[in-house]
């Protein structure tokens, strides 16, 4: 089978056109082409790479040309520039949705979040319970899944942790309350979109993928300390403290420590749907803990926060090679 990733060089994306890759299955790779942490999904073998975005319908429909599936993975967790909600999640997937039926692309499977729902005052939420409206009634066959943290090698909650760890003698928890998370391996997640793209698994369904294992933030914090070998104290610090930092982060890093819309996550908890949705079925549920082996597979190398971190440097030492944009989340 063919499938079209968008995101293509992001987390998900790019883990999910390994596996399809691997067992036959070729992928086009939609990104907008300035997200270069993985230099190696850009010439993987069985792969087309598309840096055309998701902006434009009518390039779109062209890289769906031949495709079985779409898999809409594309998505932002700051806004920046023209890369706002509205036109990454909403408008973005529209255009994937025309696309596909232009294409003639027979399933749309789209990555949503957890807790995504209208009208609860974050722009982040309901945009992407938007997205998933668009898809739902988009007359094609369809999967919404909803997940909380997904973790793994190339992520953002093992990378940012690890480097802070390393980079700060204290670390700032959001909030005094300790609420509950269900970290789900990337290599769970794949294996529920491929089973949806390839077999035909959970047709015309919205499914919560979450980790087996309940925890509180700080002991998943305190379980990354341990595998890295770091001892930062932990301090719970305010809601709006951690906005304000929130909002500088957002201004000031190629790739935030933290977004706002993270801390409204943050905020919520991380365990069930909201609203809720479609049982997934036991043979898909995930079953990998986030247990010390699984941290250690998907920590990066060993380094703190730096200069280069901060867009002003990011953009004086990528300018000769990549253009004056960095690189943003979920792209």
């Amino acid at each position: 089978m063919k499938i079209a990733i968008t995101g293509g060089t992001g987390l998900v994306g790019a883990h999910l056109a390994r596996r399809l890759t691997m067992r036959g299955h070729s992928v086009v790779l939609i990104s907008r082409g300035i997200d270069r942490r993985d230099e190696d999904i850009r010439t993987l073998p069985g792969s087309t790479l598309a840096p055309i975005g998701i902006g434009d319908e009518t390039k779109l429909t062209e890289a769906f040309a031949g495709c079985d599936g779409v898999a809409h993975c594309a998505g932002i967790n700051r806004e920046m520039g023209e890369q706002t909600y509205r036109r990454v999640h909403v408008e973005g997937t529209r255009n994937v949705v025309n696309a596909a039926r232009r294409a003639g692309v027979g399933k749309v499977l789209l990555l949503s979040f957890l807790r995504a729902r209208p009208d609860c005052g974050s722009p982040y939420h309901e945009s992407k319970w938007a997205a998933e409206e668009i898809v739902r009634s988009s007359g094609l066959d369809y999967t919404v899944i909803k997940s909380g943290v997904i973790y793994g090698r190339g992520d953002h909650m093992l990378d940012h942790l690890s480097r802070a760890f390393h980079t700060f003698p204290i670390f700032g928890l959001v909030g005094f309350r300790a609420l509950p998370m269900r970290p789900v391996a990337i290599e769970e997640v794949g294996r529920v979109l491929e089973a949806s793209l390839i077999d035909g698994d959970l047709s015309r369904s919205t499914v919560a993928v979450l980790g087996p294992e309940e925890l509180t933030m700080p002991e998943a914090v305190r379980r990354v300390a341990d595998v890295v070998g770091e001892r930062p104290r932990m301090i719970p610090l305010p809601v709006a403290l951690h906005r304000l930092i929130g909002w500088v982060c957002e201004r000031a890093m190629t790739i935030p420590l933290v977004s706002l819309a993270q801390v409204r996550i943050l905020t919520e908890g991380l365990v069930e749907p909201h609203p809720p949705c479609d049982p997934l079925p036991d043979r898909l549920r995930p079953k990998l803990s986030f247990s010390e082996e699984q941290i250690r597979r998907g920590l990066p190398a060993p380094g703190r926060f730096g200069w280069s971190d901060l867009r002003w440097c990011a953009r004086r030492s990528a300018a000769p090679a990549m253009g004056p944009g960095p690189p943003s989340a979920g792209s």
